[in-house]
């Protein structure tokens, strides 16, 4: 037992520090590379998926489809005080029962943004992570019984941990919840946790989020990702397996427990490659 837990500690040290000789782009670099990024481009990550639970019977009731469309306008580059910049993004997620009559709508949930963001060096003028403060609205659009909708002011902070390895952490203060959801943050906490690792670079690329409801229970959720891209062209399309289990999937249904595995076609976001972009060993 004693070596296994050693062997697991050595792989995941190995998991987080390896690569570190690589260099991280200048201050100069991250200049240049920002007056080149478009001013409109993916925000999260873009895609359809459909799956099924694993926690109850599949059937038309339970199987679904659920797909993400979200965008980001930058507004400014780095012409606001401590070399800021502006943007908006806006996200929308489904929840499409499409193997029913009909094929109903069971849930969309509406999230747009006004945020800012600031690179952060190190004292050899390399990028050492990237902090985002942004303005969020969340709801479902709808009202009466059903309404859900939460504001929050959040900040996150990226970072690579080893060449191959992002590490975000997401922290927000919310407010304007109590009226609809008045125990959201009993399920969906005051922060969340994530990190992506690239196994093979722009080919398969592993992801998992953690998040904690406020309560000393098993409020909150996991959700893990693996992206495959089986086309020769290099892209941003990838094929994903999706694995959620937890609460506040959605907003309608936030109190309920769910576990679904899903697999579908996305479009990745590259919003943090500039913290990978052109690294090189020393």
């Amino acid at each position: 037992m004693k070596l296994k837990i050693s062997l697991w500690i050595l792989l995941g040290m190995q998991f987080l520090i390896s690569n570190l000789n690589a260099q991280a782009l200048t201050r100069e670099e991250i200049r240049d590379t920002m007056q080149h990024i478009p001013w409109f481009t993916i925000h999260k990550d873009n895609y359809f998926i459909t799956g099924v639970p694993t926690n109850k019977p599949i059937n038309s009731s339970t199987a679904n489809a659920k797909y993400q469309i979200s965008f980001k306008q930058i507004i400014t580059r780095s012409i606001l005080p401590w070399n800021t910049y502006l943007y908006l993004t806006y996200s929308q997620k489904a929840f499409w029962d499409i193997y029913k009559d009909s094929y109903p709508f069971n849930e969309i949930n509406f999230n747009p943004t006004i945020g800012v963001g600031k690179a952060f060096y190190g004292s050899d003028d390399r990028i050492n992570g990237v902090a985002n403060l942004v303005f969020e609205h969340e709801s479902n659009g709808r009202d009466s019984i059903y309404s859900r909708s939460w504001n929050r002011i959040s900040l996150k902070y990226s970072r690579l941990i080893g060449e191959k390895t992002l590490l975000h952490v997401k922290g927000w203060l919310p407010f304007g919840y109590k009226s609809g959801n008045p125990d959201l943050l009993d399920y969906v906490g005051l922060g969340e946790v994530s990190i992506s690792h690239d196994f093979i670079p722009d080919k398969l690329i592993f992801e998992v989020k953690v998040r904690k409801g406020l309560n000393f229970d098993t409020r909150g959720m996991i959700q893990t990702r693996l992206h495959y891209r089986p086309f020769k062209h290099k892209s941003n399309q990838y094929i994903m397996l999706e694995w959620f289990a937890g609460h506040t999937e959605n907003l309608i249904d936030y109190k309920q427990y769910n576990s679904m595995i899903r697999v579908g076609y996305v479009i990745k976001s590259n919003e943090f490659d500039i913290l990978k972009r052109n690294r090189r060993k020393l």
